[in-house]
């Protein structure tokens, strides 16, 4: 199993998705930030766009790239080697890269670390999430959900 999750700049999980582990993290990028759903505070719908993504390298695909523009969303990822290579050959310019923007990425990282330590019960000493003891992608998914909600409500 695979989890490709979306957080807000202060590490809390806004979507998530699980999927097979062979499934390529870009492909799936677009689903979870489809999935982000951030209620208002009084009336009106939910917010369902942020307002930039930063993400790593194995997301800079330009699929998704383009999903992301036509959104009207701010992008923050680097280029693959490959990608640059291309654009070069091409003579076309390289993408707008934010260095100071992307070192914010590492509030995605320590979230999937708190998942990661998310303990089942208060008496286990194994890492659920880390180990997936569950087998079945439902109860997986639950207590990813589970351990998503309790990060929600530590806060």
């Amino acid at each position: 199993m695979q989890k490709t999750l979306a957080c807000d700049g202060r590490g809390r999980p806004l979507a998530f998705l699980v999927t097979a582990g062979t499934r390529n993290d870009c492909t799936q990028a677009a689903p979870v930030i489809s999935r982000i759903r951030v209620p208002r505070p009084g009336p009106g719908r939910p917010r369902t766009r942020p307002e930039r993504v930063v993400a790593d390298k194995g997301y800079s695909a330009r699929t998704f790239r383009i999903y992301l523009r036509r959104r009207g969303i701010k992008v923050t990822i680097p280029e693959r080697t490959d990608q640059l290579a291309g654009r070069v050959r091409r003579r076309e310019r390289p993408c707008g890269f934010d260095k100071a923007v992307y070192r914010r990425r590492n509030v995605v990282e320590r979230c999937f670390h708190r998942l990661k330590q998310w303990r089942g019960t208060a008496a286990s000493n194994n890492r659920g999430i880390a180990t997936r003891y569950d087998k079945h992608p439902d109860s997986y998914l639950a207590a990813i959900t589970l351990a998503s909600t309790l990060i929600w409500l530590d806060r």
